[in-house]
């Protein structure tokens, strides 16, 4: 078998561990986990366009986040706190507008939040049927966009609540409009919403890694 469907196979199976694992997430209504990865030269590359100290604050963000609703509101609501950039996505389902309006102003005063995007819906809380279908579409959201040869699969954080898909990360405008189109294809997707940070293309070309010098050109002696 050739090397390339070796790495796409690859793929394959680790987003398979992916939908498993975001099944169990969804099923304890924990902080979602994301994981992402791009094949390019016969390699899975992880990478994220935050800076660490962005990512050690969406990750405390979501802790303290989750933390405080669940002191304030308990169990009567179904809540999924995300958190990219200090950018927070609030979906799930809240008993009453008051309770929606009530989170939103917890997550709100948590340190380093600059903006919440409140999607909750006021409704009964889903089923854990729906919950398993939203993983596995999550799933199969990310195996599309890896299979993508244009897109960088990690660029998108993939949240999916009762077959709606946000997508979230810091992506060109042709990064966010190919990753939508390829998105809306994916079987049992109903809608998608997209809270990207729009970056320019020179922007990205600074953010991608440089490319490994030539091997031959690594090992020759500099000149006297």
């Amino acid at each position: 078998m050739k090397p390339f469907m070796n790495c796409r196979m690859s793929n394959r199976l680790a987003l398979s561990v992916l939908s498993a694992t975001l099944l169990l997430g969804s099923l304890t209504a924990c902080v979602p986990l994301v994981l992402g990865g791009a094949a390019a030269g016969g390699t899975l590359i992880v990478s994220d366009r935050r800076t660490s100290g962005a990512q050690l604050e969406d990750e405390g963000i979501e802790l303290r986040g989750v933390s405080r609703i669940r002191s304030n509101i308990g169990d009567r609501a179904h809540v999924n706190l995300t958190s990219y950039n200090r950018q927070v996505l609030l979906t799930g389902e809240v008993p009453s507008l008051q309770d929606k309006q009530l989170i939103e102003q917890i997550v709100t005063r948590v340190e380093n939040v600059t903006s919440v995007v409140n999607e909750l819906a006021v409704m009964g809380s889903s089923s854990l049927t729906q919950r398993s279908s939203d993983a596995l579409i999550t799933g199969r959201v990310k195996a599309m966009l890896v299979d993508a040869p244009d897109l960088f699969a990690n660029s998108f954080k993939v949240v999916t609540e009762r077959g709606t898909v946000y997508l979230m990360g810091r992506v060109t405008q042709r990064e966010a409009d190919r990753g939508t189109n390829v998105v809306r294809s994916t079987p049992g997707v109903l809608k998608v919403v997209r809270i990207f940070e729009i970056i320019s293309e020179e922007e990205l070309k600074r953010l991608l890694p440089e490319p490994a010098k030539p091997q031959a050109e690594a090992r020759k002696p500099a000149s006297n």
